[in-house]
């Protein structure tokens, strides 16, 4: 396992200072500062056998793992994968991910994700940003549907990015939650960072990214709720954190909600269904996606439980 992820490096604390885990890190295998907080947060980095965050204080006799991946880890390969283009000119694309398909290829997953079939179906991606996903500015989780916008050049990429950070570019979900809500609107602000002691799991914590989600309730079923939701920030998981922390999970989501549902949801009920922004060459423009067959076939059932 470790031959194929990349090199491994043991190493043991014996300095008498304290000293953060990236910047030790960072002297000690001539990697950035950066780099170590990337490899951290993938879980490519121990201490003492566990987790830590960035900011560590190191510690006498500190027993440290490392997986620094190899730089041929994730092999593009184009691989003719259905997808649906929504749109697309010179600069970029919009595809209507479909739920179950990883966005990126990582550990695991280095084939049959969105890129792989980005780099069969359209004729150039950006090469900006980290090489294993081309023309990917922002991401859906796996379960997750709904649009997306593709960076065909570097400049759009750049430009792409840049909205996102000023928050001009615009993302509505419509999402299935638990339980019939009081407010037919309201606004979720809570900060989110990594889960303490799961590192694959976000959580409200205090010292946490600050996240805001806005939200209003399109339908009220006896036991459910069919919400659209607007996203100001755009946090790991945010709208699945979120609605979990004001006890109103997504339904299906396994990982903040419940293990079971009796609608027969196996994955969160979440949908990218409206992206809007100023084109790079101009104008404004939106696009609009309805959730699929499967979501409103689980959210006819919702209506009809009393």
């Amino acid at each position: 396992m470790t031959e194929k992820l990349g090199e491994l490096y043991e190493l043991t604390f014996d300095e008498e200072q304290i000293i953060r885990l990236d910047s030790w890190l960072s002297t000690k295998l001539s990697l950035s500062r950066s780099h170590i907080k990337k490899l951290i947060e993938q879980d490519h980095i121990l201490v003492n056998g566990v987790t830590q965050k960035a900011g560590y204080r190191l510690q006498m006799a500190d027993k440290i793992s490392a997986i620094v991946p190899k730089k041929n880890l994730y092999e593009l390969e184009p691989q003719n994968i259905p997808i649906d283009i929504v749109f697309e000119d010179e600069e970029l694309a919009i595809v209507n991910k479909p739920k179950g398909l990883v966005v990126h290829p990582g550990p695991g997953n280095c084939k049959g994700t969105l890129v792989n079939a980005l780099l069969f179906h359209l004729d150039n991606l950006s090469s900006e940003g980290e090489a294993y996903r081309p023309g990917i500015v922002h991401r859906l989780d796996k379960d997750t549907s709904g649009l997306m916008v593709i960076a065909k050049t570097n400049e759009t990429y750049r430009y792409l990015t840049g909205q996102f950070k000023l928050r001009l570019i615009h993302r509505h979900y419509v999402a299935l939650v638990h339980g019939a809500m009081v407010e037919d609107e309201g606004i979720i602000e809570q900060p989110i960072g990594r889960h303490v002691k799961d590192r694959k799991k976000m959580a409200i914590i205090n010292d946490g990214r600050w996240a805001k989600t806005e939200y209003q309730v399109q339908e009220k079923f006896n036991k459910y709720s069919l919400i659209l939701c607007k996203l100001v920030t755009g946090r790991m998981h945010q709208i699945r954190v979120h609605f979990a922390s004001i006890h109103h999970p997504l339904v299906g989501d396994e990982i903040y909600g419940f293990r079971r549902n009796n609608l027969g949801a196996k994955s969160q009920l979440l949908h990218s269904c409206y992206l809007a922004f100023n084109h790079p060459l101009g104008g404004f423009v939106e696009f609009i996606s309805d959730p699929d067959f499967r979501f409103m076939q689980i959210v006819q059932k919702a209506r009809l439980i009393v």
